[in-house]
């Protein structure tokens, strides 16, 4: 795993709320019996507390315009932090009502993904790695080489900060503990400054776990035999109405040989396989196509959100700008877990 101040973002969550319910959502939409809305006061909380870090500062949900109180959010963000740092994850569903909005806040770095692409595909978060792999040292060497937590984002959500957005949405799922306090420099850690959460979360995932997916169009969650039961313990509506697939195989071997050619940064649909490799110019011209179908509603200025904004150009950057100018940060002397005594 990398060090927190080594990310190129980290999201603030202000709602869970979501207008989809994808299979194996990892915010765990579908399972939550209410959303929730972060407030002004723990989002202006949660800016602050990334003063100094050199990533960006993203704005995700669930749908994050759900939130009652988006343009006062957006009105904050504008006075806190320059727009070059910031972006949005959004499906895109109050694009008409938000878009100047959204352009002024955020500029160009808009994720703008509706989630109608069937080749797109979600990780099975809720396959417990615990349980379908045997040998646990080549567990643990999975998830301390996961992907999620090496590419994708920290997070803060109304519990508190997680290493990782995926813990973050399990935390509320579970009645967890809480995060790390929300303090000025939290995301100063180093990996061994995070493993409590590492040890609490990662067992339950299946982020780490090399496995074909299937599309985020399926109706049914992948879920594993233990996590069934923990997820009826707290009354998962999606889980309750029979939306979910059990999956109780032993993964070891398998695992062991998809891990070799394991792309899982590659869910948003573009298939890279030896001979499309070749073709890669046409996939993108024909996801290019598809996108402009399922997206009438844009201007001409913004055909730049077409393939789901420029967030990866961002990330490139912001990657490069890490290496080259950021130093390290002091370590700090961490609170501990909300609700938790220091060891």
């Amino acid at each position: 795993m990398i060090p927190l101040y080594k990310t190129w973002l980290i999201q603030i969550e202000i709602t869970n709320a979501c207008t989809f319910q994808c299979a194996n959502c990892t915010r765990y939409v579908g399972h939550h019996r209410k959303p929730y809305f972060m407030d002004l006061g723990m989002f202006e909380k949660a800016v602050d507390s990334l003063k100094g870090y050199h990533g960006g500062i993203g704005i995700m949900g669930g749908e994050p315009t759900l939130h009652p109180e988006f343009p006062q959010i957006c009105e904050l963000l504008n006075r806190k932090v320059p727009p070059q740092k910031c972006g949005i994850w959004t499906s895109g569903y109050k694009w008409r009502e938000y878009r100047n909005l959204i352009k002024k806040t955020f500029k160009y770095a808009v994720s703008f993904n509706d989630h109608s692409d069937p080749n797109q595909k979600h990780q099975p978060v809720f396959v417990a790695i615990d349980e379908v792999i045997r040998d646990k040292k080549l567990m643990w060497d999975l998830i301390d080489h996961c992907w999620v937590q090496e590419t994708w984002s920290p997070a803060i959500n109304h519990k508190g900060a997680f290493f990782c957005e995926v813990a973050a949405a399990m935390d509320i799922f579970l009645d967890g503990p809480g995060g790390y306090p929300v303090e000025r420099g939290w995301w100063a850690r180093e990996p061994e400054d995070f493993r409590d959460q590492v040890e609490r979360y990662c067992r339950l995932c299946g982020a780490a776990l090399p496995m074909e997916c299937s599309s985020n169009r399926e109706a049914a969650d992948l879920i594993s035999p233990g996590n069934l039961e923990l997820f009826k313990k707290h009354g998962s509506p999606k889980i309750a109405r029979g939306r979910y697939q059990v999956f109780d195989r032993v993964m070891d071997d398998r695992v062991r040989e998809l891990r070799k050619d394991w792309s899982p940064q590659n869910y948003l649909g573009v298939r890279t396989g030896r001979f499309i490799k070749k073709l890669l110019p046409l996939q993108y011209i024909l996801l290019f196509l598809g996108e402009f179908r399922r997206k009438k509603d844009l201007k001409l200025d913004e055909l730049w959100l077409l393939n789901r904004g420029t967030y990866n150009t961002r990330r490139v950057w912001i990657r490069i700008k890490r290496k080259l100018f950021e130093k390290k940060p002091p370590r700090g002397n961490f609170s501990p877990p909300n609700g938790e005594e220091r060891k």
